[in-house]
C-alpha cells in the first residue's frame, strides 16, 4: 500500500487527543501501520509501573491512564532471526513522537484547531503567497507531523533495503515506529515502553522527531513544578491593619526564586545552554489568593515551574529553593509563626542528555548531511521530552524533527511541510548509517 504522508498527517491531526483521550488516534495509526506491513503492538500506561517512577505521583490508579494508548510498528529488515533467541543480536532503531495534544482554544484561531488547513508560505516577508505549503493544525508541529516522517522514513529505509541499496549489519535491522500518548504530562506511553519493554527484543537507540528545526537535541531539560500555599488572617477592607495580608509575602517569595533563577543561571553552566537567556526558566504559572475584594487576602496558592539542568536532580534544584524559601520565612515573624507549604504536584520531569559522540547523534549528523540538509552543532532544549525515559532505560536517544518548538502549544500551530519532508529524509538516512555503522556495541 502506498503511504501518503500528507493525508496521514492531516488524518492524525483530525483527532482532539488531548490527555486521557489518546485511543482513537493510536488505532488509527495502529490500522494504518498495519496496512502498510508492519507488525504492530498496542499498549496502555501502567499505573502500577508509573506510580513507582519517580516522575509520577504515587497514587496513581487505572481511571488516571484511562484512554492513554500508545502503538509501535515493527519492521523487520533482512534476515531477522527469532527475537525469542538469547542471542538475537540484530540492532533496533526506535522511531518515536507523540500523539498527544494539549488543549485548543478555538476563539484564538483562524479555523476550527482540529480540521487541518493547508496554506501557502510568505517566503519574503513582502505579504504575498509564495512557494511552499504549511499544515496548521492543533498537534501539527508538535507533533504529528513528526509521527508520519518516521512512518515515511521507516517505509524508506525499507524500500532502500528491498532495492539493495542499503547495506544491513550481519542479521539484519529492525525499525520501529512509536506514536505514544501522554507526553504533555509526563510521558506515559513512553515510560511504560521504556520500563516495561512492549517488544520481544531489546532497542538500540532511538531517535525522537520533535519539532527541533532538523538540529540534533542531546540534552532536555527537567523541571520542578511545586505548589506554595500561605496562609494570612482576613479583615475587613476598610481596616486592613487588622488582617495579614499574603500578597506582599507571596511577593517577597516570588522575587527570592526570581533571583535564585537569576543566581543559577550564572553558576549553574552547561556548554549547550549558552545561547539561552534564561537557562534554567522559574515560571509562576497559576496565583489564586483572597475570597472578596472588600476583605483582606488570607490564603493564596500559586504553581511553579522551576527548570533543572542536565547534570542537576529534581531533588536538588527542589532543596536549593526549600532554603531559599526558609531565609524568606526566616525574616518574616507572622511567616515563622504561619510557615508556608511548598509540595510538589502533578509530574516531575528529570533532565536528560546522551554524550554527541553517541552513535545515534553521530547518525543523525550524517543523515542530515546525506539528505543534503546542514549539519548544525547538537544543542540543548530548555524543555522536557520522552526522550529521557529511553536514556534513563539505558536507550541512547537524541530528538531530531521538523518544525519549530515555538509553535508548539501556540494558537494557529503550523509547521512547513516541505520541512516535514526534509525530516523524512534525513531520519531515513540516519537509520541508514546507524545500521551500516552498527557494530554490537552500540547498546548491547
Amino acid at each position: 500500500m502506498d503511504f501518503d504522508m500528507r493525508a496521514f498527517a492531516a488524518d492524525l491531526c483530525r483527532f482532539p487527543s488531548t490527555a486521557g483521550r489518546e485511543a482513537a488516534a493510536a488505532d488509527f495509526v495502529e490500522g494504518r501501520l498495519d496496512d502498510l506491513g508492519f507488525e504492530t503492538d498496542a499498549w496502555n500506561a501502567d499505573p502500577a509501573i508509573l506510580a513507582e517512577h519517580p516522575s509520577f505521583p504515587d497514587d496513581l490508579g487505572e481511571a488516571d491512564v484511562a484512554g492513554r494508548r500508545s502503538v509501535g510498528g515493527v519492521l523487520e529488515l533482512g534476515e531477522v532471526a527469532d527475537a525469542s533467541d538469547p542471542a538475537d543480536s540484530v540492532p533496533a532503531i526506535v522511531l518515536n513522537g507523540h500523539i498527544d495534544v494539549v488543549p485548543a482554544e478555538p476563539a484564538e484561531w483562524s479555523s476550527d484547531p482540529f480540521e487541518p488547513a493547508w496554506g501557502r508560505t510568505d517566503t519574503d516577508g513582502d505579504g504575498i503567497d509564495g512557494a511552499g505549503d504549511t499544515l496548521t493544525a492543533r498537534g501539527a508541529a508538535d507533533m504529528k507531523s513528526g509521527v508520519a516522517a518516521c512512518v515515511g522514513a521507516a517505509l524508506d529505509v525499507r524500500e532502500a533495503v528491498e532495492a539493495g541499496e542499503l547495506a544491513l549489519p550481519a542479521g539484519g535491522l529492525r525499525v520501529v515506529v512509536e506514536a505514544v500518548a501522554g507526553e504533555e504530562d509526563g510521558g506515559y506511553g513512553a515510560a511504560t515502553a521504556a520500563l516495561a519493554n512492549p517488544y520481544p527484543f531489546e532497542r538500540d537507540a532511538a531517535i525522537v522527531a520533535e519539532p527541533t528545526e532538523l538540529r540534533p537535541v542531546v540534552a532536555t531539560e527537567g523541571s520542578l513544578m511545586a505548589r506554595l500555599e500561605l496562609t494570612g488572617r482576613s479583615a475587613h477592607a476598610a481596616t486592613p491593619w487588622r488582617g495579614e495580608d499574603v500578597l506582599p509575602r507571596f511577593e517577597a517569595i516570588r522575587q527570592a526564586f526570581m533571583e535564585l533563577e537569576t543566581e543559577r543561571g550564572e553558576s549553574v553552566t552547561h556548554p549547550l545552554y549558552e545561547e539561552f537567556p534564561v537557562p534554567w526558566p522559574v515560571v509562576c504559572g497559576t496565583v489564586e489568593a483572597g475570597s472578596w475584594a472588600s476583605t483582606v487576602p488570607a490564603t493564596l496558592a500559586a504553581e511553579f515551574r522551576i527548570g533543572v539542568a542536565p547534570g542537576e536532580t529534581v531533588d536538588e534544584v527542589e532543596a536549593a529553593f526549600r532554603a531559599r524559601l526558609d531565609e524568606v520565612v526566616a525574616g518574616d515573624p507572622w511567616l515563622r509563626e504561619h510557615p508556608p507549604t511548598f509540595e510538589r504536584f502533578s509530574v516531575q520531569f528529570e533532565a536528560s542528555e546522551v554524550a554527541v559522540d553517541e552513535p545515534i547523534v553521530e547518525a543523525a549528523r550524517a543523515g542530515l548531511v546525506d539528505a543534503g540538509l546542514p549539519d548544525p552543532e547538537p544543542t540543548g532544549g530548555t524543555y522536557g521530552a520522552d526522550s529521557r525515559h529511553y536514556v534513563a532505560a539505558g536507550i541512547p536517544t537524541v530528538l531530531l524533527g521538523p518544525g519549530d518548538i515555538l509553535e508548539a502549544h501556540d494558537p494557529d500551530e503550523t509547521v512547513a511541510w516541505s520541512e516535514v519532508e526534509e525530516a523524512r529524509a534525513a531520519i531515513a538516512a540516519a537509520v541508514g548509517r546507524f545500521g551500516e555503522d552498527y557494530s554490537g556495541s552500540a547498546a548491547k
